[in-house]
Order: structure tokens, then C-alpha cells, then sequence
């Protein structure tokens, strides 16, 4: 497999794919273990907020140690967490007099590797010898989109096949992903992200450049807008719009991460021939239409339309905020996507945490949860806005 950097790409999709499962399974559980476990909704929010707090702190302490122990042992250590945490699940709650505190450590342990899948994929893709890397990396995050797309449809057809209660086996199939994948991980050739003698930034460095903090700003909007919507979508259809739950997830979360990778492809493939900064404030216009029909009209097939919606809006909004990181910080290398992916994820605990706290605030009332995250689409555009007028020039 020397030189083969195709099979490095291919686990780099795949490892998205794997990120998609850590964070869009579990979500789809929420009206079971309320139910099952009589977990209340404030707890449930916290399966959510704890889910991404540890991403982003894994993110955060990566930036030490990704580069000393290598790619390579950060992405099967990855693996190895993500399929553990989702094979936990299946077995701790009953261990538990309270089976919360079992759901909770199961998420903790699949969340580091769902935190440093975040920091390690991109960077391993980016350092492939591609001719174009601007279509590659929008091409690895729409795997991202397909990976929900994936885990939403099948985890539907096999509740609608065999029941919810049976979700444990389901869990039990979706290790089988980060299994083989770190198995692949093992072979595949790891490439260097930098040229030979070329130097990254050190963090102290990076903190000095005035742009990286507007772009963090922008990456917690955008992590953010995706989530807060993607988090709680099929709770709102079942809950919100008295939706039946099969038809409820496959209109609501898989139709939001269809249109969010068709978003991400669309840019892929004619990303040079689009204008980036036009494509993500239109977008950031998009999503909070997008808000709006999901929050005040009381109109079931407007809301599940508003969620499709918004999952085309928010799809460039990550990897162009990621594309405009490169191009402006040009030596940031590991710890630029570290530092970023830390406050994408702080966006990606916020964004559902908001929402959950004001729902639960105002009697479970998730569509004023939903209005009240309208807020970070809105402060994308004005960074966007701020982002534009600015001329970056001998940053390094």
C-alpha cells in the first residue's frame, strides 16, 4: 500500500462517516430512553452538552499531543474510543441503579473519539498529494452529511423493522464501523503536512494573529447553527409536530443532512467557479428563513421543510470557514485545525444546549428553544461580513 494515498482518503471518509455515527445515533434514542429509562428532558440535554464538551476539550489538549505520538496511534486511539463508547452503551445503563449515569459514561468515552476524529481527519487529508485539496476537504466533510444521512435511514428502517426496543443490537452493528476502520488505519500511509524544513506555528504564535480569533468566532456560530437544529430534530418532530417517529426521522434529520451534504458537494465540485463569501452570507440569510419556519409556523410540514432547509444553509458554513482559515493562515498546520475544530465544537454543545435549556425553561417548548439559536446564524453573517473588509496580508 506505499504511496497509495487513496486508501488514506478512503479511511479519512470513512472516519467522518464514524464522526457522523458518535454524533446522529444517539440523538435518535432520546424519546426511547425518556421513555424507557424515565430520563427527563433536562438530562437528556446534558447527553448533548457533555457529548460535545469533551470533543472540544479533546480538541483543546490534541493540540500538545497529536503531533509528538503521531497520526497514525491518534486515529486508531480514536477508533478504538468511538467504538467502545457506542458498544457501552449497550450494557452499562443496566448496570447503574440509575441508568442515566451509564448513558452518560458511554457518551464520555465515544466523545474522545468523536473529539479526535474532529482534529485528526482533516489534517490527514489535507497532507494527501491531491492535484485539487479545496474539493477533497469539502468532499471529506459531505461524508460527514452522508454518514448522518446513513445512520438516520437505517437506524429508521431497522426500528420500523424490529422495534426500538431492540436499539441494542443496532448499536452492536454501528461498532462494526470504527472496528474496521481502525483496522484500516493500521495500513494506510500517513502523510507529512508540511514540506521538508517548513515549521507550523506554535499556539503563542497563532494567538498573536489578530484573523484567527474572528475565525474562531465564526467556527462557534457554525458549529453552532448545524447542531442546534441537527441535535434536536427528530425529538421535534415526534414531540414538536406530533409526527410519527419513522416519517418524523426520515423528513426531518436525514432530509437535513442530504441537503447539508449536497450543499458540501455542490461547493466541491464547483467551488472555483463560486463565489465563497457570497455562497456562506447567502447561506447564513438561508438559515435564519430557516429558523423562522421552524419556530413560528404551526404548520407540521412547514417545520419538517424548514429543516431540510436549514441543513443546505449550514452546510458550507464549516468547511468554508475551514477554507478561509487555510488561506489566511497559511503555516497553521496541526494546531490551527485543532484550535478551530475546539471552537466549532464549543459551538456544537452550545448551540443544542441552548435549546434544550430554553425548552425545557418554557415547559418543553422546543420551537422557542429553536427561535432563541437564531442568534448564531445572525453573528456568522456579521463575521462574515467583518471577515470580507478585512485585507490579510504577511500574516506569517
Amino acid at each position: 500500500m506505499k504511496n497509495n494515498y487513496k486508501m488514506t482518503m478512503y479511511a479519512c471518509f470513512i472516519g467522518y462517516i464514524v464522526q457522523a455515527v458518535v454524533n446522529s445515533f444517539v440523538p435518535l434514542l432520546f424519546v426511547t430512553f425518556q421513555t424507557e429509562y424515565h430520563i427527563p428532558l433536562t438530562q437528556i440535554t446534558l447527553l448533548i452538552t457533555v457529548n460535545f464538551v469533551i470533543q472540544l476539550v479533546v480538541d483543546l489538549l490534541s493540540a500538545g499531543f497529536v503531533d509528538k505520538i503521531g497520526y497514525r496511534a491518534s486515529a486508531i486511539i480514536a477508533h478504538a474510543c468511538a467504538g467502545t463508547g457506542i458498544f457501552l452503551l449497550t450494557i452499562l445503563p443496566e448496570l447503574f441503579s440509575y441508568p442515566f449515569y451509564g448513558i452518560l459514561l458511554a457518551v464520555m468515552v465515544y466523545a474522545i473519539g468523536g473529539g479526535l476524529i474532529e482534529v485528526l481527519i482533516s489534517p490527514v487529508l489535507e497532507a494527501c498529494p491531491t492535484d485539487n485539496k479545496e474539493s477533497a476537504m469539502s468532499l471529506l466533510h459531505s461524508f460527514y452529511c452522508w454518514g448522518c444521512t446513513g445512520v438516520v435511514l437505517l437506524s429508521t428502517l431497522f426500528f420500523a423493522l424490529f422495534g426500538t426496543s431492540h436499539w441494542k443490537i443496532l448499536a452492536l452493528i454501528w461498532v462494526l464501523l470504527p472496528t474496521a476502520n481502525l483496522i484500516l488505519f493500521t495500513k494506510v500511509p500517513i502523510y507529512s503536512l508540511h514540506e521538508e524544513g517548513e515549521s507550523g506555528m506554535s499556539i503563542s504564535e497563532l494567538f498573536r494573529v489578530k484573523v484567527f480569533w474572528l475565525l474562531m468566532a465564526m467556527m462557534l456560530c457554525a458549529g453552532a447553527s448545524e447542531q442546534a437544529v441537527s441535535q434536536w430534530a427528530s425529538t421535534f418532530a415526534e414531540k414538536g409536530l406530533h409526527i410519527q417517529k419513522t416519517v418524523g426521522d426520515l423528513v426531518g434529520p436525514m432530509m437535513f443532512s442530504v441537503l447539508m451534504g449536497l450543499s458540501r458537494l455542490i461547493y466541491g465540485k464547483y467551488g472555483e467557479k463560486l463565489n465563497l463569501d457570497r455562497f456562506m452570507k447567502g447561506s447564513c440569510v438561508l438559515c435564519v428563513a430557516s429558523y423562522l419556519c421552524i419556530s413560528l409556523v404551526p404548520v407540521p410540514i412547514v417545520g419538517l421543510i424548514g429543516c431540510a432547509i436549514c441543513g443546505f444553509s449550514v452546510g458550507i458554513m464549516w468547511p468554508g470557514t475551514f477554507s478561509k482559515a487555510s488561506a489566511a493562515i497559511k503555516r497553521g498546520g496541526t494546531i490551527l485545525f485543532a484550535m478551530l475544530a475546539l471552537a466549532g465544537d464549543l459551538g456544537c454543545s452550545g448551540g443544542p444546549t441552548l435549546v434544550g435549556f430554553v425548552s425545557s425553561a418554557f415547559s418543553g417548548n422546543l420551537r422557542l428553544g429553536i427561535l432563541t439559536a437564531i442568534v448564531f446564524p445572525v453573528l456568522l453573517l456579521a463575521g462574515l461580513c467583518t471577515f470580507s473588509r478585512l485585507v490579510v496580508k504577511n500574516i506569517n
